[in-house]
């Protein structure tokens, strides 16, 4: 019986290995494909105007310094990689700080209408930005805030969805904590600041890592409502980069070097923080 137990097994093993081996050259391909476009890009980043447009040179050019440079100091590329930091950093705080109160609201007071409430702040998902745009510029305009940082980052500070990722991961924390610290006579705040955020730091990252790429990616909104190119966004900046030509040509070494460089930050990002990113989808499937 052993001997027939042991050559069941070799001969399931053998006839599994090539359903195996088709996964994991399907998940090669997929890479493949997946990573194409941006090798291209950083590929082209390094070629003159001249060797793009030979479609037969597949090999690195030597003009990755000077595509670089002029994109960052000639196109004011790097102003506006810092404008877009900068922009994505205000929204990733006041998202993350506004969404914190509103799920400590939601789960730990009674109120009435508490579950209305909640459901109409999730049906706001139906109404994203793009579909607010006039209203929203009427608003920033009545403000006073158009053609400023405020009108860029406005409008992305409050959001469903780090309300309810924060309101999910909050129910799943011991009520038996809530307790003990209205028993230590614990104020709302402190109980948010001193338990709520130290256990929620892995959601906390991924909610950020989240915002931080939503934010830097953001280009119909800041393009309509910012009319000074000085305090324009990196996404807006690239189109700028569209109009460099030679000789009649598009400067695609040029425009690719730009896009690898708005690429970089949130890339870094992602790699620095993947970890928590990957718990906050792993709960969101939950």
């Amino acid at each position: 019986m052993a001997v027939e137990d042991s050559s069941i097994t070799s001969e399931s093993a053998t006839v599994g290995l090539p359903d195996t081996l088709w996964v994991h050259l399907s998940l090669v391909v997929s890479i493949v494909l997946m990573g194409a476009p941006l090798l291209l890009a950083l590929l082209m980043s390094t070629q003159s105007t001249a060797q793009i447009y030979d479609v037969t040179n597949l090999a690195p050019g030597g003009y990755a310094l000077e595509n670089y440079q002029s994109a960052l100091f000639e196109y004011d590329l790097a102003r506006y990689i810092v404008n877009s930091f900068v922009m994505s950093i205000i929204v990733v705080v006041g998202k993350v700080s506004l969404s914190l109160l509103a799920a400590l609201a939601i789960v730990y007071y009674d109120f009435p209408y508490k579950d209305a409430i909640f459901a109409f702040v999730l049906l706001t998902l139906l109404l994203p930005v793009p579909v607010r745009i006039v209203p929203l510029f009427e608003l920033m305009a009545d403000l006073g805030w158009a053609n400023s940082m405020l009108a860029i980052t406005g409008p992305y500070i409050a959001s469903a969805t780090a309300v309810f990722l924060f309101r999910q991961h909050f129910l799943s924390i011991p009520s038996s904590l809530v307790e003990t610290a209205r028993l230590d006579g614990v104020g709302p705040i402190e109980f948010l600041v001193d338990v709520l955020v130290p256990m929620s730091r892995g959601m906390i990252a991924g909610v950020s890592v989240i915002t931080f790429v939503y934010a830097w990616n953001q280009y119909l909104w800041p393009l309509i409502v910012v009319s000074d190119q000085q305090k324009q966004v990196v996404q807006v900046g690239i189109s700028y980069l569209q109009s460099a030509s030679q000789a009649g040509q598009t400067q695609w070494g040029l425009i690719m070097a730009g896009s690898i460089l708005a690429l970089s930050v949130p890339l870094v990002v992602l790699v620095a923080l993947h970890r928590p990113l990957l718990e906050t989808f792993a709960l969101q499937q939950k």
